[in-house]
């Protein structure tokens, strides 16, 4: 009886051990690629999470956070992610819908408090859920950091934020509809858009980041950096944690909100974006949280445009071979960042890096692609 409890016993440490070895194994295999790819394209930093169904297996950071000082790049430190922010905002969005506060048939007009029309399609409304998905044929040839751009009482240029085709018929990526969305937030909330989001999502889920930043510890910020090929150099961008004191102080509720970027000022770490990406992952739960409900969720990721493109989440086809994922990319300020997941096969990959040679005019960018890959290819496929 003892010695077939011992043999038990055995086998499971060596199950547990040889896990561990070849866990060790995969991670050292995708680590070595990630290296190969950083030195190619002249990587500065690069930060990454792996999720698989509702746990983070694997989070490492790699290269620097800083040049000038040149300090290593940690787990802890956050990036301004750009416009995987936008997520976040519809991610608020959708639970005043689930509060009955809002409504994504809602004409923007009425949310924002001035006349959102399209001047070619007067009679056509402009939905809450065309502005969510990019089909609101407004553009942001009149800037996107002050609703002043597309506000007729301010802009006597208004006029140009609309395309030529009907709202609701075509697609135009555009900043702009997400600081109205934001703006719609604090209306349909009473609280202020960072404060919101920082309440009813970051907080739920533990995670530590935010939209303001003087409310963060300025320690963690990963510095970004933009290339400029001419020179072959990399320039810090500090304006992407300018924390506009000034304009804070004299801030108007339902109106200055684009001063904290609902469409991109997101500042948070990979591993905790990973977190935030598992709950959508697992349709609105992570960890036993519930933040969204399953519908909710769903809607999100569903394809609204022809291009894929849902509530801020988008649905592609080529960044794995063979998989169809949903999440989001971000660019600005040098800086390039990804979360996809998979919804059915539950895993998920998050990459971030604060500065690289690759060119800007990647649909994906290419370190992003062959890190996700690297990822994938040595610690989710079978």
């Amino acid at each position: 009886m003892i010695r077939t409890i011992l043999f038990k016993a055995v086998l499971t440490i060596t199950a547990v051990v040889s896990v561990a070895v070849n866990g060790y194994a995969q991670a050292a295999k995708a680590e070595a690629a990630i290296q190969g790819i950083m030195e190619q394209m002249d990587v500065v930093g690069l930060g990454v999470a792996v999720v698989k169904k509702d746990a983070i297996v694997y989070t490492n950071s790699f290269g620097l956070k800083d040049i000038e000082s040149n300090t290593p790049l940690t787990n802890n430190d956050i990036f301004r992610i750009a416009s995987i922010s936008k997520s976040f905002s519809a991610t608020s969005v959708m639970q005043l819908v689930e509060a009955g506060k809002l409504s994504l048939k809602d004409d923007i007009s009425n949310l924002v408090g001035f006349e959102v029309r399209n001047p070619k399609y007067p009679e056509k409304v402009i939905t809450l859920k065309m502005v969510l998905s990019h089909t609101s044929s407004i553009n942001d040839s009149q800037g996107y950091f002050t609703l002043d751009a597309i506000n007729p009482a301010k802009n006597p240029d208004w006029k140009k934020c609309y395309n030529d085709y009907e709202p609701g018929n075509g697609y135009e990526y555009c900043n702009l509809n997400f600081n109205m969305v934001g703006t719609i937030i604090e209306k349909k909330s009473g609280e202020r858009f960072d404060q919101y989001v920082k309440n009813h999502i970051l907080s739920p889920l533990n995670l530590y980041g935010g939209y303001c930043v003087d409310s963060l510890d300025a320690e963690l910020f990963t510095t970004l950096y933009a290339y400029d090929a001419g020179s072959d150099s990399f320039s810090p961008s500090p304006s992407a944690y300018a924390p506009r004191r000034e304009e804070i102080r004299n801030y108007v509720m339902g109106y200055s909100t684009p001063i904290f970027s609902p469409t991109g000022g997101m500042k948070i770490s990979a591993q905790d974006l990973a977190k935030y990406m598992a709950m959508h992952m697992n349709n609105g739960k992570y960890k036993g949280t519930r933040i969204l409900s399953k519908k909710s969720a769903k809607k999100m990721q569903a394809k609204v445009a022809e291009n894929g493109y849902g509530l801020a989440l988008t649905t592609v086809d080529d960044l794995i071979p063979g998989k169809t994922l949903k999440g989001h990319t971000g660019t600005a300020y040098g800086l390039y960042s990804a979360m996809f997941f998979h919804p059915k096969e539950k895993f998920g990959i998050v990459v971030i890096t604060n500065g690289c040679n690759a060119p800007e005019s990647d649909e994906i960018n290419k370190v992003i692609t062959a890190t996700v890959n690297s990822l994938y290819t040595n610690l989710i496929k079978e």
